[in-house]
């Protein structure tokens, strides 16, 4: 693990198959690049970040890195490395409960589950599924599909097809929140009460 401060910038960087923790305030703004895998973001009651990775491609670990590069109330998240061929890329993401998480990925699977927060989650191929969603925490929900499907069963939609969309705003909630997936699909969980 490398680990380095420069002008407040705090960088750390593993391979797949170590165990990334680094400080994250609650609060705080993280932005997430990664090439295609499974992403599982969960929000804790720790002021910490906390990945860990796994995949099927036994040996070849050293070849996805996963680097956390952070300055103050922003902070970045890239994997990146290995080959096409690698298989069943699992990385597992603890956050504080209260951040606002961006996500950008070509393909696979992103599911954040108990995160209160500001939501940008953009793939092009594959599933967005947001969890335990409390609907009065947003000011404004836009889920949007070109092929596929949006289901949103927390606010009584399901949409599927081609040019696929959800708007939903409540002039009193704190949060935006926008899932775009070219092929693919989005679903929307949770309830109507407000996170504590």
């Amino acid at each position: 693990m490398l680990a380095c401060t420069a002008a407040g910038l705090a960088q750390t960087q593993v391979s797949c198959g170590s165990i990334l923790d680094a400080p994250l305030r609650s609060r705080a703004s993280l932005n997430i690049d990664s090439r295609p895998a499974g992403l599982e973001i969960v929000g804790t009651d720790r002021e910490t970040i906390h990945v860990t990775c796994t995949y099927d491609d036994r040996g070849d670990e050293e070849d996805v890195r996963i680097r956390f590069a952070g300055a103050g109330d922003n902070a970045k998240l890239t994997i990146s490395g290995g080959t096409l061929h690698t298989s069943n890329l699992k990385i597992h993401i603890e956050v504080p409960r209260r951040t606002s998480v961006r996500v950008r990925m070509s393909a696979g699977q992103v599911t954040m589950d108990d995160v209160a927060g500001d939501k940008d989650v953009e793939l092009t191929a594959g599933q967005i599924s947001l969890r335990g969603l409390h609907t009065r925490d947003y000011r404004r929900v836009d889920a949007s599909v070109d092929v596929g499907q949006v289901s949103a069963p927390v606010y009584g939609a399901d949409k599927g097809g081609f040019f696929r969309s959800f708007t939903k705003s409540q002039p009193d909630g704190e949060y935006l929140l926008r899932a775009h997936v070219t092929t693919g699909q989005i679903e929307l969980e949770g309830s109507g009460e407000t996170a504590q």
